[in-house]
């Protein structure tokens, strides 16, 4: 789940006694004394969204110790918006990290740097790697190793109320002109807002820095480039969409207040990806399911650009039961679990041949998102991704809200990068 990825990368708060504390506990190797069989307990932080996927992962999660009945799972609900500091104070203190952690895709890299993750090629973690896609597969690799398996990827979509569409009598928006004339139309016909634009977390932006062919930096290069004038033309699309009304923002509480919004009808349109559908169906206006629409976000003047998103799930290399959770990864990942995943939650699957089976062939929201996937931008897989998102939500969010220009929000972005990127241009 994507609640609020900008968080992730704030300064991290003083390290938490406490928590789950999987990777120290008395597990031991993760193997019996008697014939090797899997024994302790292994601590699994999950990152999803409570009240609709942390159930449906806890339940698999117990699942696991139908298959290894002398190993005991610890389940622990971590906030997505916390999970990442939260696991690099209780790494660093040696103390309350979990023995797997269910991340998002750009910390892996970060984690995998700084020696918190265990190398899992030529682990049980591992099997049948080439079936992984190669897109969700690459968020894992770091220097040549492999320090995660990918478990969910995703990408983004518009989301729009068919009915509210039809009664405006507007299409849906193919590109950002589109958006803004169907948005009129729409306030006209129905007095409602055309779209809810997300404005406390910049992953929100890049949809429109990839539509008008910019991105955050170019690691091959080691080039800054928020601030090219791709960048300045996407703060201004997303500024004169707020502006002009076509779409309404928010400067908290932006996950909880779109959802709200768009659940009640108060708003036709919001970008959101496969995370949401499961909350989304639990609103009113979406009691029929066939209510809820899905395309393709609105195409820049460069190209039509979403990010490639996902979540990987790792094993913490200080864990004292290592075999038992690269167990439980192997589980978690396999064809058969991403299977159940798809059927309850709609969530995409990272395997290749999990497309194949016929329920998840036949899933609609599969359907949408995959083709939707396979072009999506990967973000660079270094370290410093997962920081790149505190600066450039800071002056996104200023520049929906009136507070500075987008020629300023992008310059003062990049001199932030530049600061974090030592030697970079």
């Amino acid at each position: 789940m994507r609640r609020g990825i900008a968080a992730t990368a704030l300064v991290a708060t003083l390290a938490l006694a406490a928590t789950a504390c999987g990777g120290d506990s008395d597990g031991g190797s993760g193997k019996s004394s008697g014939g090797g069989e899997l024994a302790g307990e292994v601590t699994w932080w999950d990152t999803s969204t409570v009240g609709s996927e942390d159930k449906v992962f806890k339940k698999i999660a117990t699942d696991f110790t139908k298959k290894h009945p002398k190993v005991t799972v610890k389940y622990v609900n971590v906030p997505f918006g916390d999970a990442q500091n939260k696991f690099k104070n209780a790494a660093q203190a040696g103390s309350g990290a979990p023995d797997v952690i269910r991340s998002e895709v750009a910390w892996t890299p970060d984690f995998a740097d700084l020696g918190y993750l265990a190398p899992l090629d030529g682990t049980t973690a591992l099997k049948n790697a080439g079936d992984f896609l190669p897109q969700a597969a690459a968020s894992t690799k770091y220097k040549d190793k492999t320090y995660a398996v990918p478990q969910v990827i995703d990408s983004m979509g518009i989301f729009y109320n068919k009915k509210m569409l039809k009664d405006a009598g507007v299409e849906v928006p193919k590109t950002i002109a589109d958006l803004k004339t169907a948005s009129k139309k729409i306030k006209e016909k129905t007095g409602k807002t055309g779209m809810y634009l997300r404005g406390d977390d910049a992953y929100w932006f890049l949809s429109f820095l990839y539509g008008e062919g910019g991105d955050l930096v170019d690691a091959k290069t080691k080039t800054v480039t928020i601030d090219n004038p791709a960048g300045v033309k996407a703060m201004n699309v997303v500024k004169d969409l707020v502006t002009s009304g076509a779409a309404k923002t928010d400067a908290t509480d932006g996950f909880d207040n779109m959802q709200k919004a768009f659940k009640s009808g108060d708003v036709a349109m919001m970008i959101n990806g496969p995370w949401a559908i499961a909350d989304t169906y639990a609103g009113d206006q979406f009691k029929d399911k066939a209510n809820l629409g899905i395309a393709p976000v609105p195409a820049g003047s460069a190209k039509q650009g979403a990010p490639q998103g996902g979540h990987n799930l790792g094993v913490y290399a200080g864990s004292k039961n290592l075999d038992a959770s690269y167990a439980f990864v192997d589980y978690m990942s396999s064809p058969e679990v991403q299977a159940q995943v798809t059927k309850e939650l709609n969530l995409l699957p990272t395997r290749t041949s999990v497309y194949a089976q016929p329920d998840v062939a036949k899933n609609e929201i599969v359907g949408f998102f995959k083709p939707v996937v396979e072009k999506a931008v990967e973000r660079p897989w270094i370290p410093e991704t997962g920081s790149l998102f505190a600066p450039l939500v800071t002056e996104y969010t200023k520049v929906l809200t009136g507070q500075a220009a987008p020629e300023a929000g992008v310059k003062t972005t990049a001199e932030a990068y530049r600061k974090l990127l030592k030697g970079w241009k």
